[in-house]
């Protein structure tokens, strides 16, 4: 099975990262919905929510509390919508956390510069 996000994990694939541990990685949206949209991706391959390990569920949503603050002061947004899917509407079957800063707002910036706003 080819995933990319695994493939990103296991350091064949390139990204930009913002966040990494023993868990989870956090990393630019290379297609963003919005200026700063990033991506929470377990290290260990979960296609969805209901294999996902509660413990790195929690941990996750653990992550996604503290860079929340971080990523707006850094980006000067109001808001954060945090959301995964599930189902037909997953487009990489690889459990992953969206963080959306001011999701209503079309992207304005290049993925380069938000990531050396960020980093």
């Amino acid at each position: 099975m080819s995933c990319i996000f695994c493939e990103i994990v296991n350091g064949s694939s390139p990204a930009r990262k913002i966040y990494e541990d023993d868990l989870i990685i956090g990393i630019m949206d290379t297609d963003p919905f919005c200026d700063g949209h990033i991506l929470l991706i377990p290290k260990e391959h979960y296609e969805d929510v209901m294999e996902l390990d509660e413990q790195v569920l929690a941990h996750i949503n653990k992550i996604a509390k503290k860079l929340t603050p971080i990523i707006m002061q850094k980006l000067n947004k109001e808001s954060m919508t945090v959301s995964y899917n599930f189902g037909v509407k997953q487009k990489v079957k690889h459990f992953h956390m969206h963080l959306l800063p001011n999701i209503d707002d079309d992207p304005k910036e290049t993925v380069e510069n938000i990531y050396n706003k960020l980093i």
